[in-house]
């Protein structure tokens, strides 16, 4: 079984904004908007410098996302920047008519996403966004599970056309996938591979799902395979359907609202794309709103952690058929 080490925690909002500023410095059609969060959102070197690329908006996020759809027709590349709350549901029409309904190149750049955001509570916890931007046509969503992969999808993202939804977070947390890594959009990556459950996961549940496969095989010898599926759309059904098909059950966990989330795409794909029956439990917020709280024991709390993905990938054993 592949062991991955933490080479230091880190909050993947940084990895977004050491990329961003790495892209202004290649290439003079990138631009940067934001809503009265440069520092929140790691876009302060950008703004310093590149002064006359960088717009700060103010607390007008539908205004920030207007002036973004109008730049792309002068060939810019904006990267807009603001809690994934305010990026989606305060301006979700603008979004709808202005940059997917429009096919504009614009990136939507979201940090503070999830429980994890903390202490502020439910007001700015985005438990929501993923099923909402994923419902878009045209819209690409990614939800990004460390520091480096957040740096690879930011230039993953300016290098694609279209409309995007980068997810991120504000804590920091396990940095371990490889430096110089290559983000290619909508291919999962299979970070251990196992023969009797699969765990589907995405964003911070990544490295709790690497953690909980690691106990699951010391304790139990429960070969898990993990699988980072860092773009919900389009999501990767080809690897999702080699995995299950071997283990012939799945557990997909999120920082996300169980209605409308990555658990419910692969549901989609079991659903309509395969023969058997497979059993899928799922690791996510059950119908709830957040609270405040520190990160950790909100994750603990809402069911959303290590132990709760062993406590399913247990109870998912349990209806496999043999």
């Amino acid at each position: 079984m592949k062991i991955y080490k933490n080479q230091g925690s880190k909050d993947t909002r940084s990895g977004f904004g050491k990329a961003l500023t790495s892209l202004g410095k290649q290439d003079k059609k990138v631009v940067a908007l934001c809503a009265d969060l440069t520092s929140s959102l790691s876009m302060k070197e950008f703004s310093q410098e590149f002064p006359e690329r960088f717009f700060q908006i103010g607390i007008a996020e539908a205004n920030m996302l207007g002036i973004a759809s109008g730049m792309t027709i002068g060939g810019y590349i904006p990267f807009v920047g603001t809690f994934a709350n305010f990026a989606t549901s305060r301006v979700y029409d603008q979004i709808r008519q202005s940059i997917s309904y429009s096919r504009k190149n614009v990136k939507i750049c979201a940090s503070h996403s999830g429980l994890t955001l903390g202490e502020d509570g439910a007001t700015h916890q985005s438990l929501e966004d993923i099923g909402m931007m994923k419902m878009l046509p045209g819209m690409t969503v990614i939800n990004t599970c460390d520091y480096n992969q957040t740096y690879a999808a930011t230039i993953a993202i300016y290098k694609h056309f279209g409309a995007v939804y980068l997810r991120f977070g504000r804590p920091s947390v396990a940095n371990f996938t490889d430096e110089n890594q290559i983000f290619e959009i909508g291919k999962a990556i299979v970070l251990t591979k196992g023969k009797d459950v699969t765990i589907a996961c995405t964003g911070h549940l990544v490295w709790e799902a690497l953690e909980a496969s690691k106990y699951l095989y010391e304790e139990k010898r429960i070969e898990c395979e993990v699988i980072n599926i860092h773009t919900i759309k389009p999501l990767d059904d080809n690897t999702i359907l080699n995995s299950i098909n071997k283990t012939k059950c799945i557990v997909t966990a999120e920082e996300h609202n169980y209605f409308g989330g990555l658990g419910e795409s692969i549901s989609r794909v079991i659903t309509t794309k395969n023969q058997s029956f497979i059993p899928q439990n799922l690791v996510s917020v059950c119908d709830s709103f957040g609270e405040s709280g520190k990160p950790i024991e909100l994750l603990n709390k809402y069911k959303i952690d290590c132990k709760a993905i062993i406590n399913q990938v247990q109870a998912v054993l349990k209806r496999k058929k043999s």
